[in-house]
């Protein structure tokens, strides 16, 4: 299967520093767990984006896929002025868009 188009727009937006269409990849009432911090809504999440993803000038690769068109788990390289390394990323997407993100 191929990337589901949100995780692609969240991938592209991050390494693009567009913060923007990388809001625009969440629902409004989206949900972010980064390692057992929680963010919740386009508010919280564009304040992590400044803190641990754009604001560090992240860039993401993706190292593995799997999944279907709901729910997806991407093992990600992460390199940038913050966390540098690899991690497992699960998508749960909505409507075209992402509803819940688990960094762990």
């Amino acid at each position: 299967m191929a990337i589901p188009d949100p995780i692609r727009r969240f991938v592209e937006a991050t390494n693009s520093g567009n913060n923007e269409a990388f809001l625009d990849t969440f629902t409004a009432d989206a949900f972010i767990s980064d390692w057992g911090r929680s963010f919740l809504g386009r508010g919280e999440i564009s304040s992590w984006n400044q803190s641990d993803n754009i604001g560090v000038q992240s860039n993401l690769r993706i190292v593995r896929f799997e999944g279907d068109h709901d729910v997806c788990r991407v093992r990600m390289a992460v390199t940038g002025n913050g966390f540098n390394g690899e991690g497992d990323m699960m998508f749960k997407l909505d409507d075209g868009r992402i509803s819940q993100l688990i960094i762990s």
